[in-house]
């Protein structure tokens, strides 16, 4: 899949997409077609950009220390943490794990769901060479619950605005899930939309996230920013 960068203003200034930081994490607003970490398609990854970023601005002369907690699709926007530090790192792996981080979504879905709110509660397989995930009978060998929790809170004639918030951490979750109930999300290809983004992202945004600082212990509540991909989002509002 190729990536275009629509917006040149989207990326040109890392700080700009800084969502918070301090002395243990940094909260940044991924834009579509990055990638979190390194795979295998050798480009570069978020978390080394940020670790150049970091040490030219503080002129560190040694290694950055960034952690990665977590992460986020590369056809999706939004919420990544990461980690400054070790000790912040293994709490917030463990927050993760235990669903102690909150994570609320945005989907631009193509159709309008049956129940314009309600708790989807699927099991789900993962074929790894595919790269999707599948809806599967309860039981099925290998299958994982997922939940989620999702409201229409917006529409136009052409699109429908859902939140989602995670009640379970699967692979391609929201995207399997909302595609199983009808509503495929906009430009996603591989559940079922009929056409992609000229971005060729998906319009999946990682839209709010709330837990406790993993060393400070005070109430961290952040919120980011729609791509400007995302025309007419004001309509929605």
């Amino acid at each position: 899949m190729e990536y275009r960068r629509l917006e040149a203003a989207e990326n040109a200034d890392i700080s700009s997409r800084i969502l918070f930081e301090d002395n243990h994490i940094l909260v940044f607003n991924k834009a579509i077609g990055e990638i979190v970490q390194g795979d295998k398609t050798g480009d570069e990854c978020l978390a080394e950009t940020l670790k150049a970023f970091i040490a030219q601005r503080d002129g560190k002369p040694g290694k950055v220390f960034l952690g990665i907690p977590h992460r986020l699709d590369r056809p999706v926007s939004g919420i990544v943490i990461f980690a400054k530090t070790s000790k912040a790192l293994s709490r917030l792996t463990e927050m993760f794990r235990t669903g102690d981080v909150h994570k609320t979504y945005w989907a631009l879905c193509c159709d309008t769901p049956e129940k314009e709110s309600g708790e989807l509660i699927n099991w789900l397989t993962r074929n790894e060479k595919m790269n999707k995930s599948f809806i599967v009978k309860p039981g099925t060998s290998g299958a994982k619950e997922a939940r989620l929790l999702y409201r229409l809170i917006g529409r136009t004639d052409r699109y429908f605005l859902l939140e989602v918030k995670l009640l379970t951490g699967r692979h391609h979750q929201i995207r399997c899930q909302l595609s199983g109930m009808g509503c495929v999300i906009k430009g996603d290809l591989k559940y079922g939309a009929p056409r992609s983004n000229p971005d060729g992202g998906i319009c999946l945004h990682s839209r709010e996230i709330k837990f406790v600082h993993p060393v400070h212990k005070d109430e961290v509540d952040i919120i980011a920013p729609p791509p400007a991909s995302w025309k007419g989002i004001r309509d929605f509002l």
